[in-house]
């Protein structure tokens, strides 16, 4: 039986109504805020409005409060939540990734707190904007290094550490802490907590300085005795082994795919606008006759047209699964590191093709590229989904290979 690629009418009006978003109001203000570092984009709060109203009515929601969470399923094929979140992160990157992190209540946090957060706190928690803090300055990939504590105290977790590279840390209303219960139990005992931005013994340190994705906040927060109710830990407390950690990690499985998404939203930006110039430049681009056939430049620019198709399918793959319920953690790391790689090596070599066009200012090209690097490396690098898949195919634990 052939394989159906032609998306589901559910599934286009989605892609339409955030293609409008980013086309009308992200991309025209997309250098604006990557040469305003740590400024907040307010033209978001707008756009902030039209995709809570759209999540209400079911019909757009990247990560809200039940963006990644299982619906029931009658067994049939599904294209629900995961899928729609990859659309749209995909045409909202193609307006501009930065503006996309930017926006309120719509961030890789809310996806951490559907995907493992219980029912019960969904609903006490109720809307809100969550930053995701796990990478400490002792350690990058490695998540099960983690070293900030919560210590239970009577009723409430008393958490101590620092977290680096908080996206959003310091604009979102809520910090979602990945913290270790007890360091001597290992990974089962690392969890999930949520706690208020605006919290004692929560400061932001500092905001960075980046090579791209500008328009989005990166913050450096350090934890110091902040006391929350134990209710804010997310999902299951006990120490299991073989599940804690894993339930904490599965939280990626849902999130790779939509950062895949943007990688592949920012490339086909890049295609879009290198295909104009080439064709302004006399470039013939033909899909009649075979690529040697063709001038060197037509021939790289199908090249590439190639690979984002690749990174595509694979991340609307992965979405898919999760949407079904099929395990899709080696899927989602083959998204992941595939379409990582295919972002970088498209925005790059765009910008060696046009010359000066893409080095200066004169069109986004040069921005594209800066952003893209970013995508090959948070949600775990390149050489961490590699490592993943490889795991995934050999059957072989994280400490069995490493």
């Amino acid at each position: 039986m052939a394989i159906n690629l032609e998306l589901p009418g559910k599934m286009r009006a989605v892609v339409e109504k955030a293609h409008q978003g980013a086309a009308e109001m992200m991309r025209p203000i997309a250098r604006k805020y990557d040469l305003k570092e740590h400024a907040y984009p307010v033209e978001l709060d707008t756009l902030a409005e039209l995709f809570a109203g759209a999540s209400e009515s079911n019909t757009l929601d990247m990560a809200g409060a039940n963006g990644l969470r299982s619906s029931e399923s009658n067994g049939e094929n599904r294209n629900a939540a995961n899928m729609a979140a990859a659309l749209q992160a995909l045409e909202a990157s193609w307006g501009d990734a930065a503006m996309l992190l930017s926006i309120p209540f719509q961030g890789l946090g809310n996806a951490a707190v559907s995907a493992v957060a219980t029912d019960e706190q969904l609903e006490r928690l109720g809307r809100v904007w969550a930053a995701m803090a796990i990478t400490e300055p002792g350690f990058g990939s490695d998540s099960a290094a983690v070293s900030t504590t919560a210590k239970l105290d009577g009723d409430e977790y008393v958490i101590n550490g620092e977290k680096i590279y908080v996206t959003a840390g310091s604009r979102a209303t809520h910090i979602v802490v990945w913290a270790t219960l007890d360091k001597s139990k290992g990974r089962p005992a690392i969890k999930s907590f949520i706690v208020p931005r605006e919290h004692p013994g929560v400061t932001v340190e500092r905001l960075e300085n980046k090579l791209g994705i500008k328009g989005s906040d990166t913050a450096a927060i350090r934890f110091e005795n902040a006391r929350i109710p134990k209710e804010n830990l997310l999902g299951n407390p006990d120490i299991e082994p073989g599940k804690g950690f894993a339930g904490v990690m599965e939280t990626f499985d849902n999130t790779r795919p939509v950062v895949a998404a943007m990688a592949v939203g920012i490339a086909r930006a890049t295609l879009e606008e290198l295909r104009k110039i080439l064709t302004n430049a006399g470039v013939e681009i033909s899909y009649d006759k075979p690529a040697l056939a063709q001038s060197a430049a037509a021939a790289e620019f199908l090249r590439m047209e190639a690979e984002w198709e690749s990174a595509y399918q694979l991340t609307l793959r992965a979405a898919w699964q999760a949407d079904n319920n099929i395990p899709n953690s080696k899927e989602a790391s083959m998204s992941k590191a595939k379409a990582g790689r295919v972002g970088s090596d498209i925005t790059l070599k765009a910008v060696e093709m046009v010359g000066t066009i893409g080095y200066s200012e004169e069109t986004l090209l040069e921005k594209w590229a800066r952003d893209s690097k970013i995508m090959d490396i948070f949600e775990g690098t390149q050489q961490i989904q590699q490592l993943v898949v490889a795991r995934r195919l050999l059957g072989l634990s994280s400490s069995e290979l490493k």
